[in-house]
């Protein structure tokens, strides 16, 4: 088993999605990159991850959708979402369920190594 950090990222903006990817793994960190959250949930047995980062708006299942299908059958990695639809009702509603960060695009990719870091922490 290796102890490289691994953090899966669901975006559907193929451009952001790779330079996230490219961030992460600049980092040391191990990336898997997912075009939706199917995409995800199909793969989700054969990949261990660390910190799932999602967008909140996609084609089909949205990150909150996803995010609540991990909650209810019990996968409890830690969450942070990205989204360009400011929306503080959702926002204020993932935070109280548990997610670690809430970043609005465009967002300081700091701050986002950051979450990732302290949650990795943990």
């Amino acid at each position: 088993m290796s102890n490289l950090k691994s953090i899966a990222v669901v975006e559907d903006d193929a451009s952001l999605l790779a330079a996230l990817q490219n961030l992460i793994g600049s980092h040391g960190l191990d990336v898997h990159g997912f075009a939706n959250a199917e995409a995800f949930l199909a793969q989700r047995d054969s990949i261990e991850i660390d910190c799932l980062i999602t967008d909140v708006q996609m084609e089909g299942m949205g990150g909150v959708e996803l995010f609540d299908t991990l909650r209810r059958i019990g996968d409890t990695t830690p969450v942070i979402f990205i989204t360009a639809f400011e929306d503080e009702r959702i926002h204020r509603q993932v935070m109280a369920a548990g997610a670690i960060a809430y970043f609005k695009k465009p967002f300081d990719c700091e701050e986002v190594l950051d979450r990732i870091e302290h949650c990795l922490a943990q």
